[in-house]
C-alpha cells in the first residue's frame, strides 16, 4: 500500500516524540507535520491534506473536540473529506467520547495504546474504517443502540456518522446470509463464540466460520467494529 500520511496534533512534546517513533517504525507511515496547539493544527489540516491526523483533546488553545469540528466545517465547505480524524487521548468518560464523534471524529484512542495497535489505528482509520478503542467501545456501541431506538436521553444524543459510501456497496453486493444475520445480532448483543453456538444450537467452530464471514463482508477487522458497522447501517436492531 502507498505511505500513509499523518499529522501529529500533540501540545506535550514528549507524547509528541513518543508518537513520532511509533510510527516512524513502520515504513508505510510517513509523518508529514506535527503542531503543538490547535491554531498552527488547523492550518497544518488545511494545507499538508493529510491522511490521518491524530488529535489530543487537551490542547491548550483550543480543545481537540472544537478542533476536529472547525475542520469538518472547513472540509464540508470545500468538499473536500480526505483527512481522517484520530482523536488520542486520556479521556474515557462518556462525555468526552461522544462530544469527540459527534464532531466528526473517526477514530477513538487511548493514549496508553500499545505502539503495534496504534499502528493499526492509523492504517485501519486511513483506511475508512473506525477503530475504537477497546476501553471505549461499550459507550459507542450504548450510544448508537440508543439512536437506533429513539430512546437517547435530552442532551446525550448525538449523531454518529454513517458508514463509507464504497463501504455501502461492498455490503449491497456482498449480502449477508440469514445465519450469518443471526450471528450478527448476538455480536451486537454482547455474546462470545460459546454463547452464539449455544443460542444457535451450532458448534463453536461454525460459528467462527460465519463471524470470519462477517468480518469479511462488512470490511471490518474485529468483532467490536462489526457492531458499530451493522448498527450504522441499519443491518440489526
Amino acid at each position: 500500500m502507498s505511505d500513509v500520511k499523518v499529522l501529529i496534533i500533540e501540545d506535550h512534546n514528549l507524547t509528541r516524540m513518543g508518537l513520532r517513533a511509533a510510527l516512524k517504525a513502520d515504513t508505510e507511515i510517513e509523518i508529514v507535520g506535527e503542531a503543538a496547539n490547535a491554531k498552527q493544527g488547523l492550518q497544518l489540516l488545511k494545507t499538508l491534506k493529510p491522511d490521518v491526523a491524530t488529535i489530543d483533546i487537551g490542547l491548550p488553545d483550543m480543545d481537540g473536540v472544537e478542533l476536529t469540528r472547525l475542520f469538518r466545517h472547513f472540509q464540508a465547505e470545500n468538499d473536500d473529506n480526505h483527512t481522517k480524524v484520530l482523536m488520542l487521548t486520556m479521556q474515557d468518560s462518556e462525555d468526552t467520547v461522544l462530544a469527540a464523534f459527534a464532531a466528526g471524529a473517526d477514530s477513538y484512542c487511548m493514549k496508553d495504546i500499545e505502539s503495534e495497535n496504534l499502528i493499526k489505528a492509523v492504517k485501519t482509520t486511513a483506511n475508512g474504517t473506525s477503530w475504537i478503542d477497546s476501553v471505549i467501545a461499550d459507550i459507542v456501541l450504548r450510544q448508537l443502540r440508543q439512536d437506533v431506538d429513539g430512546s437517547s436521553e435530552s442532551g446525550k444524543r448525538v449523531v454518529i456518522q454513517g458508514i463509507d459510501p464504497d463501504i455501502e456497496k461492498t455490503i449491497v453486493a456482498y449480502p449477508l446470509t440469514q445465519r450469518e444475520k443471526e450471528v450478527l445480532e448476538l455480536i451486537v448483543a454482547g455474546c462470545d463464540n460459546a454463547e452464539i453456538a449455544g443460542k444457535l444450537y451450532l458448534t463453536v467452530g461454525t460459528v467462527k466460520t460465519h463471524v470470519r464471514g462477517i468480518l469479511s463482508k462488512l470490511c471490518v477487522a474485529d468483532r467490536t467494529q462489526a457492531a458499530v458497522r451493522a448498527l450504522r447501517a441499519g443491518l440489526v436492531q
